[in-house]
């Protein structure tokens, strides 16, 4: 199955939780902090950088349209 490529600026996420209602298979809440975690993701430059499977890019690409702050970039659909 396909990957794609998802790109969450953390440091400056707000914790709304808009990203784990719409697309929880791929974002959790850190109770530590209260910010949304990418599941799977590495920080690389500050930036935390993942994959998911690409059966969940409208969800993903939802979840980056909800968010307030406009951190989580994801491909567009093709």
């Amino acid at each position: 199955m396909k990957k794609i490529k998802i790109i969450h600026d953390r440091k400056n996420c707000i914790g709304c939780n808009a990203c784990v209602e719409i697309a929880p298979q791929n974002w959790i809440m850190d109770p530590e902090d209260g910010k949304s975690r990418l599941i799977g993701s590495k920080e690389k430059r500050g930036l935390f950088i993942g994959e998911a499977f690409d059966c969940d890019l409208e969800a993903n690409q939802t979840a980056a349209r909800a968010c307030p702050v406009s951190i989580i970039k994801c491909p567009k659909q093709s």
